[in-house]
C-alpha cells in the first residue's frame, strides 16, 4: 500500500495549527500536532477505506453518528479512533430543561470544536490545580463529495448564523466533516454503576449529583456543555476495574457503600475525563477575559511590532517597496495575509474570521470602507482597495490627469507611504495588514497598470502579490492616539474627519480649508503630491472633553488617512 504523501502544508484555523493534506480520494486531511507522529495511521486508505470501516467499526450510544474504529497496524501499532459526523447546521434534539437555559446552543463547527477541546486542555483560564482532562482532538477528514441539500439535514439560517459567529471560516453546507479523536480507554459513569448494587432512585440521585459536580467544575475552568450527560464522562480503565474488583472481592452489605466512595473520590481528585464537545462552549465571563487580555496584549504588541520575534511554521517574514510584512495564509477563506511589521504574534489578530463580519458601520457614501470592533476587542477600519479600477462616474475627480497618468495606488504602496510619511513628521493613521480575498472577483479590471508593475514582486511561495482576479482589503488602525500611549492607557481620542468636524460645528470652514492646505504643502516638502487629498481624507483626534489634539506647534494635529492618490513627486512617470 502507498504511504501517505508527504507533501504538505502548515495552517491556521482559529489559532489551533493543522498540517493539511490532500487525501487519495481527493478531500481534505486537517491532522493536529496529537496525529504528527501517526501520518500514515491517518491514511484514509488505513482507517475510512470502505471494507476495512464496515467490517470494524462499533457504532457508539448517542443521538449522532459516531464510531469506535482501529487503523491497520503501522510498524506493529494500531490506533483506536473515535469517529463521528459534524451536526453544524442541524437542530438541536435537547431537553426541555436545557432547551430554556440553552435557548441559543447550535452546533459547533469542526474548527470551533477542535479550538475550544484544545483551549480547554490547556487549561490556562480558572483555578491552576484544575485541569480538564479530554480525548485528543487528531484530526478533521472532509470527504471530497457533496450531498443534497435535503440529505445534509442543515438549515441555511443556521449556517449563516455560524458564518456571522465566525465570519471567513470556510464551511460548505453541502460537505460532510468527519471530527477523529483518540479512544479514552475506560467506561462512563452509566457503565461504571452497572457494577454497584444500587436501586433505580439512587442511581438517578448520584448521577445528578456527579454530572452537577462535572459541570460546576467545568465552569470554574470557564466552559459549559449544553447537553452535558453521564455518558459524556468517562473513568479511565484502572480506576474502573478497582471498581468491578471491589464489587466481586467484598461481598458484604457496605460494598457499595464502599464503591460509591471511590467513585466519589475519582470526581473529586479529577480523574475523569470529558467527552462530546459539539456543544461546548465558554461562560461569558470567560468570554469577555478572553477579549480584554488579547485587547492589551496586542496593544502592546502593536507598539513593539517592529521587533522580531520567533516565527512559526506557517508564517513568513516578507518585505515589499521596506515595508516588513508577516505573511501567511488564512486557511479559513483560501486567502493570503501580510501583517505589518516583525511581530508574528500579530498575524492571528487579523484573521478574516476576527474582523469581515462583525458589525460595522459605513464610513463613506462613495467607497467600500468600515469601521468595526473585532471579536478581540480591537477597533479597526477596513477598506476594499480600489486597485485596478479608475474613479466611477460620480467622482469629479475622474479625468484628473493625474490620475489618468499614474492611476490608483496599490495597497503595498499606500502602506508604504503610509509609513514613510510617519517617519517624515507628517502624521499618518496606523497600516496594520493586507488581506488578499480567497474568492475570485467578478468583475475585470479597469487598469493594469498595477499589475504589470508588480508582477516582479512575489510573495514567500513565488506567486506574484499582486493578482487580478482577488479583491485587497487594506486594514489599519482607528485612529485613537498614538500607539505608545494608548499601549499605556493613555488618553483615548475619537477621530473625526475635517467634514464632519466643520458639519458638527467642531471648527469652521476657513480653519478646515486651512489645515488642508497645510497638509498639502507638507506633502509637497516632503516630496508627495497630494493635490488631490479632500477634506474626508483628514482626520482630528477628539478627546473626551470634545477638545482637539494638538500638536507641539499648539495647532490641531492633522492625520492623514487615505493615501490611494498620493503620489511621489520624484516618481513622476511610475508608481514608487
Amino acid at each position: 500500500m502507498e504511504k501517505i504523501p508527504t507533501k504538505k502544508s502548515l495552517v491556521n484555523v482559529l489559532g489551533v495549527v493543522y498540517f493539511h493534506l490532500k487525501t487519495s480520494d481527493g478531500g481534505d486531511l486537517y491532522l493536529t500536532r496529537f496525529a504528527e507522529n501517526y501520518m500514515e495511521h491517518f491514511d484514509i486508505r488505513n482507517w475510512y477505506e470502505k471494507e476495512w470501516f464496515d467490517e470494524h467499526k462499533i457504532r457508539l450510544i448517542g443521538t449522532s453518528s459516531v464510531y469506535r474504529v482501529p487503523t491497520r497496524e503501522i510498524n506493529n501499532v494500531s490506533l483506536d479512533l473515535v469517529v463521528k459526523n459534524c451536526r453544524v447546521g442541524e437542530d438541536v434534539p435537547l431537553d426541555t430543561h436545557t432547551l430554556q437555559e440553552f435557548c441559543d446552543a447550535e452546533f459547533n463547527s469542526p474548527w470551533e470544536e477542535f479550538f475550544l477541546v484544545s483551549e480547554m486542555r490547556e487549561g490556562a483560564y480558572g483555578p491552576k490545580e484544575t485541569k480538564i482532562r479530554t480525548q485528543r482532538p487528531m484530526a478533521i477528514y472532509v470527504p471530497p463529495e457533496k450531498m443534497q441539500p435535503w440529505q445534509s439535514g442543515r438549515s441555511k439560517s443556521r449556517i449563516n448564523r455560524i458564518h456571522a459567529k465566525h465570519p471567513g471560516i470556510d464551511l460548505d453546507i453541502l460537505k460532510q466533516y468527519k471530527l477523529i479523536y483518540e479512544w479514552i480507554q475506560g467506561k462512563n459513569l452509566l457503565e461504571v454503576f452497572e457494577h454497584i448494587d444500587i436501586n433505580n432512585d439512587e442511581l438517578v440521585k448520584h448521577l445528578k449529583v456527579i454530572n452537577y459536580r462535572v459541570l460546576s467544575e467545568l465552569k470554574t475552568k470557564g466552559y459549559l456543555v449544553a447537553d452535558m450527560k453521564p455518558e459524556h464522562i468517562i473513568i479511565d480503565e484502572k480506576d474502573t476495574m478497582r471498581i468491578e474488583e471491589m464489587g466481586c472481592s467484598e461481598n458484604d452489605i457496605d460494598t457499595p457503600v464502599k464503591q460509591m466512595a471511590l467513585v466519589y473520590q475519582l470526581i473529586k481528585e479529577g480523574r475523569y475525563s470529558v467527552i462530546d464537545y459539539e456543544l461546548l462552549l465558554r461562560t461569558d465571563d470567560h468570554e469577555n477575559e478572553v477579549k480584554q487580555s488579547r485587547r492589551h496584549s496586542y496593544l502592546d504588541d502593536q507598539r513593539d511590532r517592529f521587533e522580531p520575534t520567533e516565527l512559526p511554521d506557517h508564517l513568513k517574514n516578507a518585505e515589499i517597496f521596506g515595508v516588513p510584512y508577516i505573511y501567511g495564509h488564512a486557511e479559513s477563506t483560501g486567502g493570503n495575509l501580510w501583517v505589518v511589521g516583525n511581530n508574528a504574534r500579530l498575524f492571528d489578530y487579523f484573521l478574516p474570521e476576527r474582523w469581515r463580519k462583525t458589525p460595522s458601520l459605513k464610513l463613506s457614501a462613495k467607497k467600500e470602507v468600515f469601521y468595526t470592533i473585532t471579536k478581540d476587542n480591537i477597533h479597526l477600519v477596513w477598506e476594499i482597495s480600489r486597485i485596478g479600477e479608475m474613479p466611477d462616474d460620480e467622482d469629479e475627480d475622474r479625468y484628473h490627469p493625474n490620475i489618468l497618468k499614474y492611476g490608483i495606488n496599490s495597497p503595498f504602496e499606500e502602506f508604504a507611504i503610509a509609513l514613510a510619511l510617519n517617519k517624515a513628521g507628517i502624521p499618518s493613521v496606523y497600516v496594520r495588514a493586507i488581506y488578499m480575498t480567497g474568492t475570485t472577483k467578478v468583475e475585470p479590471s479597469t487598469d493594469l497598470r498595477r499589475y504589470n508593475s508588480h508582477k516582479d514582486i512575489l510573495d514567500p511561495e513565488g506567486d506574484p502579490i499582486l493578482k487580478e482576479d482577488h479583491h485587497y482589503i487594506t486594514i489599519r488602525g482607528y485612529y485613537n492616539g498614538p500607539d505608545h500611549a494608548v499601549a499605556k492607557q493613555g488618553p483615548i481620542y475619537t477621530p473625526v474627519s475635517l467634514y464632519k468636524a466643520f458639519d458638527r460645528g467642531i471648527i469652521d470652514g476657513s480653519l478646515s480649508n486651512m489645515l488642508l492646505d497645510k497638509t498639502k504643502e507638507k506633502l509637497k516638502k516632503a516630496g508627495y503630491d497630494g493635490s488631490l487629498l479632500k477634506v474626508n481624507d483628514l482626520l482630528l483626534a477628539i478627546d473626551s472633553k470634545g477638545e482637539i489634539m494638538n500638536n507641539n506647534q499648539g495647532e490641531p494635529e492633522v492625520i492623514l488617512c487615505n493615501f490611494e492618490l498620493i503620489w511621489k513627486i520624484s516618481d513622476s512617470d511610475t508608481s514608487i
